[in-house]
C-alpha cells in the first residue's frame, strides 16, 4: 500500500473523430528462437521442461505487466511438492486490453479510497492480504467487517482475508467460498483472482469505469507432484459485455424503456434529437447519434449554452478532444452551467456521460427537454 500521488483516468486507445471545429470556425524486442538441429530440436541438449516453462512464464508474463503488477519474487517460482500456481501465459501477459482493465480498476480503488489517504499502486502487492478489499468494502456497504487484530503470522493473514472474501460474496450473492477468488489464492497474490473478484465488485457498485468487452485470460496450472512439475491450461473470463454504468437506485421511466418498450424507446430518442438539433442548427450543427455524439462534452456544453441564451466562449472547454480526461472536463463543465440554470442535480453521473453510458445520456438530455422544450 502506498501513499503518494494520485493515479490519474486512464486514457482509452479511441480511433480520432473529426470535431467540430471546422463547422463552428465557419459560422463562427523478441528474443530470436534457437536454431534447429538436424532433428528438428531446438538448441539445447534437450526440451525445456514443464518447470522452466513455468519459470519462463513468470518472468515475461510479469515483466510484460510490470507498470501495475508487482516484480517477480523467487519464492512464487520454485514449487513445494504438492503446491498449485497459476501463472498467465505470455500471450495474456501482453494483452493490451487486460492491462486496460487493471488500469481501470487501480483508478476506481484509487478514487475510492483517496479519503482514506489509501494509494494502490500494484494489484497483487496491494491486495493480497485482503486490507484493501476489506477498506474498500467498509465505505461502499457503509458496514464494519469484524476481523481479528492485525496480525504478523501468515496464518493470521489468511483468516482475516477469510472472512473479508466471505463478506464480499455474501455482497455479489455468491457462494460462501468461490473457488475462482478463494482466500488462499488472493494470498498467494494469483493475478486472476484478485482481478476477477474486484471487477466483479466493480460492477456490482456500478464504478464509473467502462471495461473492455470479452476480455478473457489464458492461465497456466503448475503442480509439483513427486518431484516433476505438471501443467495444463485453462481459460477464465475476466469481463463480458458491460450493459450499464449508472448506478443503482429507483427504477425510472428510462429503466422501463430498455426494459420492455423499444418501440417507445425509439420514439423518445426521435424527440431528444430534434429537440437538440433545433438548437443546435443554430450554430450550424447536428446531431445524428444522440449514443455516442453527446460523450466528449462539446456538443453538451454547446446545447446548455444556447439553451439560456448564450454561446459558450470556445476557450472555455476542449472542443477538440484528445484523451479521457478531456472528454471529462467537458463533461463537468457542462454540468457546472447545468447547475448555474438552477437545473436539479442529474441523476446521471459525469463519468456514465464520459464513458458513453447510453441510458445515462439520454436521461440527462431528457432533463434538458423538460426544462426547455417549449423554447
Amino acid at each position: 500500500m502506498s501513499t503518494l500521488g494520485r493515479s490519474k483516468t486512464p486514457s482509452r486507445d479511441e480511433p480520432k473523430k473529426p470535431g467540430v471545429f471546422e463547422k463552428l470556425s465557419g459560422t463562427l524486442s523478441r528474443k530470436k528462437k534457437a536454431p534447429e538441429d538436424e532433428h528438428g530440436n531446438q538448441g539445447g541438449a534437450h526440451h525445456a521442461t514443464d518447470e522452466d516453462e513455468v519459470l519462463e512464464l513468470e518472468l515475461e508474463g510479469r515483466e510484460a505487466l510490470d507498470q501495475s503488477l508487482v516484480p517477480v519474487l523467487a519464492r512464487n517460482i520454485w514449487l513445494e511438492e504438492g503446491e498449485i500456481r497459476r501463472y498467465l501465459t505470455k500471450e495474456t501477459a501482453r494483452d493490451q486490453k487486460l492491462a486496460q482493465v487493471v488500469d481501470l480498476l487501480i483508478y476506481w480503488l484509487n478514487e475510492e479510497l483517496a479519503d482514506q489517504r489509501i494509494v494502490v499502486r500494484h494489484l497483487q502487492e496491494d491486495l493480497f492480504d485482503g486490507q484493501i478489499i476489506q477498506k474498500l468494502l467498509e465505505k461502499l456497504e457503509q458496514i464494519r467487517i469484524e476481523v481479528p487484530e492485525v496480525s504478523q503470522s501468515e496464518e493470521g493473514q489468511r483468516q482475516k482475508l477469510q472472512i473479508v472474501v466471505q463478506t464480499a460474496n455474501r455482497i455479489l450473492g455468491q457462494p460462501r467460498e468461490q473457488e475462482k477468488w478463494s482466500a488462499d489464492l488472493i494470498h498467494q497474490k494469483d493475478f486472476t483472482a484478485i482481478i476477477q473478484l474486484l471487477v466483479l465488485l466493480a460492477l456490482h457498485y456500478r464504478a464509473p469505469v467502462r471495461f473492455p468487452d470479452n476480455v478473457v485470460a489464458n492461465v497456466v496450472v503448475a503442480q509439483k507432484e513427486h518431484g516433476q512439475v505438471k501443467t495444463h491450461r485453462i481459460t477464465e473470463q475476466i469481463t463480458t459485455v458491460q450493459t450499464e454504468l449508472a448506478p443503482k437506485g429507483t427504477r425510472d421511466a428510462f429503466d422501463t424503456l430498455f426494459d420492455y418498450g423499444p418501440d417507445k424507446l425509439a420514439h423518445v430518442k426521435t424527440s431528444l434529437l430534434a429537440f437538440c438539433n433545433k438548437h443546435l442548427n443554430k450554430i450550424n450543427l447536428e446531431v445524428s447519434d444522440l449514443d455516442n455524439q453527446f460523450q466528449d462534452g462539446v456538443f453538451l456544453v454547446l446545447l446548455v449554452g444556447l439553451l439560456e441564451g448564450y454561446f459558450v466562449p470556445l476557450y472555455h472547454f476542449n472542443l477538440q478532444v484528445q484523451s479521457h480526461e478531456e472528454k471529462v472536463k467537458n463533461v463537468q463543465f457542462a454540468f457546472k452551467l447545468m447547475e448555474d440554470t438552477g437545473l436539479e442535480k442529474p441523476r446521471s453521473r459525469v463519468q456514465d456521460i464520459a464513458n458513453g453510458d447510453v441510458k445515462s445520456t439520454l436521461r440527462l438530455l431528457h432533463l434538458l427537454f423538460t426544462k426547455y422544450k417549449h423554447i
